[in-house]
């Protein structure tokens, strides 16, 4: 492997997600799943029903203790 690509790849399993790119990956994910089921679905339908649920509470889980 390229000693560039060895080095993009490292520095990737350190990157930490801001909050707002885990809601926009979120988002994009539940679009790409549910316009698989239904055509009728847009991003627009995605980020409105998102906005109504509120922001996703931080998940205990997650925490160290």
């Amino acid at each position: 492997m390229p000693t560039k690509l060895q080095e993009l790849l490292k520095a990737a399993k350190k990157a930490v997600p801001t909050p707002q790119e885990q809601e926009e990956q979120r988002r994009s994910f539940a679009y790409g799943n549910t316009k698989i089921e239904n055509p009728r679905i847009t991003r627009e339908t995605v980020d409105r029903e998102a906005e109504s649920l509120g922001r996703p509470k931080a998940d205990s889980s997650l925490r160290s203790e």
